[in-house]
C-alpha cells in the first residue's frame, strides 16, 4: 500500500526490516543504544556488531532522539537509532512521536532519498499497534510540513506480522 505525503511515498511492507534496500533503517532503541532483542538485536546479528559498538559510543541520548551509525553488512547504508524508550523499556505517544521525527531530522541531515523504520515501541516497549501506527504516520506528516526541501521522498514501514500489517494500513487510510 502507497499514500502520498506532499513529495514523499508512504509505504507499507510486510517482512524483515533488516532485508530492506533502503539507504537507511530504523533501529527502535533504547537510550543508551546496546542492542538486545528484537529489531535491535536482528540488526546486531545481521549488520554486526560494529553497529552496535558505535551506536553506543554516542550515548546516552535523550529519549525522542536519534543517532546514525554505519549499515556494516546490511543492505542498507546506515542505521537510524530512534530512541523510543529508556532503560525501563517503556515507551508513549510523545517518545513515538519525537524519535520517529527526529529519525527522519538524521536522514535529512544525510541528504537520504529513502528510510524504513519498523513499528516502533510496540515490540520490548508494549505500546498498541493501532496507536503507534496513527502517531508515527502523523509524525511523517509534520515532518514532511517542517522540511518542505527534504531530499527524503520515500519513508517505509516494514512490519513484522499481519496484524501489524494491518494496523499500519488502517492508521494511513485515515
Amino acid at each position: 500500500m502507497e499514500k502520498k505525503v506532499d513529495k514523499a511515498i508512504l509505504r507499507l511492507t510486510e517482512g524483515d526490516i533488516t532485508e530492506m534496500g533502503s539507504e537507511a533503517i530504523v533501529n527502535a532503541a533504547n537510550n543508551l543504544f546496546w542492542m538486545g532483542a528484537g529489531v535491535a538485536g536482528a540488526i546486531k546479528r545481521k549488520g554486526g556488531q560494529e553497529i552496535e559498538r558505535e551506536a553506543v559510543a554516542q550515548g546516552p541520548k535523550p529519549i525522542g532522539e536519534a543517532i546514525v551509525t554505519n549499515g556494516g553488512n546490511l543492505k542498507a547504508q546506515y542505521v537510524i537509532h530512534a530512541a523510543v524508550m529508556g532503560q525501563d523499556l517503556t515507551t508513549n505517544a510523545e517518545k513515538i512521536h519525537s524519535a520517529t521525527y527526529n529519525a527522519l531530522v538524521r536522514a535529512h541531515e544525510l541528504g537520504l532519498k529513502s528510510i524504513a523504520f519498523p513499528a516502533l515501541g510496540t515490540g520490548v516497549g508494549g505500546f498498541p499497534l493501532d496507536q503507534a501506527a496513527r502517531i508515527m504516520s502523523g509524525a511523517v506528516e509534520v515532518f514532511m510540513t517542517d522540511h518542505p526541501d527534504t531530499a527524503v521522498k520515500e519513508v517505509t514501514f516494514c512490519l513484522f506480522g499481519q496484524e501489524a500489517y494491518r494496523a499500519f494500513k488502517s492508521a494511513l487510510k485515515s
